[in-house]
């Protein structure tokens, strides 16, 4: 934003949400850098700007449809070579043309239809060329709206459940489940011996991944789903 402020100053970006919902949820690391770089730079109030809690789901439509873009960027990193972005879902729904950094799905998606620019990671000049495209490059954006218009219907529920809807009317054995396999059977309950040694081997793993603090966060979790009443064993 940044970059692009210098050539359209009437360009602004919108948070959605910087706190999570559940108070449990700490606040990530890079949203406070995300404020700090934005206010070091003068940008906070200017041209961008943060919500401080998190916009209710069933009122993201009032944001989404009043904005020209849609924006997500993430790191080169394994999750996001399998991340699902539901967030994308939403820009479809509001045929907003999408700005996205390479790596997942949806950013294949964007690119193959031309639903928008995608650009590479932790390139900033690359994004605000990318972002003033969409935003005032008004051929461009009507071309972008016309495609995913035609797009957006592949992910209704309708056609997304439609596999599962015809094979829950006609249910087979999978392709490589051998002839004559026994039926499927519920496992058996372990003894209170096989109960102690597996709560040991979680006990080795917890420590191996975090120390006493995860084992005692697990430890936390343990207890209070069986004060709701959930199974344990």
């Amino acid at each position: 934003m940044d970059h692009l402020r210098k050539r359209q100053p009437s360009a602004k970006l919108y948070f959605l949400g910087m706190k999570h919902p559940n108070p449990e949820v700490p606040d990530m690391d890079i949203a406070g850098q995300t404020r700090a770089l934005s206010a070091r730079l003068g940008l906070t109030g200017e041209n961008v700007f943060f919500n401080d809690g998190w916009v209710p789901y069933t009122e993201r439509q009032n944001w989404l449809l009043d904005a020209n873009c849609g924006v997500t960027t993430h790191y080169e990193h394994v999750e996001t070579t399998f991340a699902f972005r539901t967030r994308v879902l939403d820009y479809l729904w509001a045929g907003l043309p999408i700005v996205t950094t390479s790596g997942d799905s949806f950013a294949d998606l964007v690119l193959r239809e031309g639903l928008g620019v995608v650009v590479p990671p932790e390139d900033p000049e690359a994004l605000a060329d990318a972002l003033e495209k969409v935003l005032y490059d008004e051929e461009f954006a009507a071309a972008c709206r016309e495609r995913i218009a035609v797009v957006r219907e592949r992910f209704t529920w309708e056609t997304a459940l439609a596999p599962l809807a015809e094979f829950c009317r006609n249910p087979r054995p999978a392709a490589d489940r051998l002839p004559g396999s026994a039926p499927l059977v519920r496992t058996p309950e372990l003894s209170k011996a096989d109960k102690v040694k597996r709560d040991l081997r979680l006990v080795r793993e917890y420590l191996d991944a975090g120390g006493p603090s995860e084992l005692a966060k697990r430890a936390t979790g343990r207890l209070r789903k069986i004060a709701r009443g959930g199974r344990h064993g």
